[in-house]
């Protein structure tokens, strides 16, 4: 991690921020730290103390739930323009959730007194922040019933249609096979068996890292019937 003292990138290009009035741009940009994280760095770490809403300006981190020592649930990604820890505005002293950088990083360490007062006096910032906050707990729900309901080829559908679908190039080339089972929550093991038992179907083609869907509607169905 690297604190960037010679750059204070203005947040306004970014389509929540672009809400607020000049004054409230100068504000919440004087209450804002800009750090950039290394490929595989921690940006913030479940239990620890949260004075900071954590606002990804460019690359691609994950999130998880540490829910054992050597166990974790990836939820979901972020990119360009995401809150990593927006929950941490609502009166919680720690975040909830780990988060780490699967490319080199930029991010916004943004003070969560100078939010809440955005949010209280800037009704179209909030609502642009509560749109963008449902989109994260749509996922979530998705993710309980991955868990509850559906068997491993269901959980490994459901993940690749997730991760092909967000919008980023070449999300496969930054995630590893043990980043993808986590998404899944399913073994290693299981993950590689089930995704060359789906390229021999011809569901999908496998080159290193990468994959690509070759019939959405047959990966599809698996998700859907788990």
């Amino acid at each position: 991690m690297n604190t960037d003292n010679n750059s204070s990138p203005c947040l306004g290009y970014l389509s929540c921020f672009n809400a607020l009035s000049k004054q409230e741009l100068d504000f919440i940009n004087s209450k804002t730290r800009h750090l950039f994280f290394k490929k595989g760095e921690t940006i913030c770490k479940q239990g620890a103390y949260a004075p900071y809403i954590v606002f990804l300006t460019r690359g691609l981190v994950k999130v998880y739930l540490e829910v054992d020592r050597d166990k974790h649930i990836s939820t979901h990604l972020t990119k360009s323009g995401d809150f990593i820890s927006f929950s941490s505005v609502f009166n919680e002293d720690a975040y909830k959730i780990s988060a780490t950088a699967l490319n080199d990083s930029d991010v916004c360490m943004i003070d969560r007194e100078a939010v809440i007062k955005l949010l209280k006096e800037n009704g179209d910032f909030s609502y642009r922040i509560v749109s963008r906050n449902c989109l994260i707990e749509n996922r979530l729900l998705s993710i309980i019933g991955n868990l509850s309901h559906k068997q491993m080829a269901g959980k490994l559908a459901t993940t690749i249609i997730y991760l092909n679908d967000f919008g980023y190039d070449n999300i496969f080339g930054s995630l590893t096979r043990k980043e993808i089972a986590e998404f899944a929550n399913i073994s290693i093991e299981s993950t590689v068996k089930l995704l060359k038992d789906f390229e021999n179907r011809g569901i999908l083609s496998l080159e290193g890292k990468n994959i690509t869907i070759n019939n959405r509607e047959i990966l599809q169905k698996i998700s859907d019937k788990g």
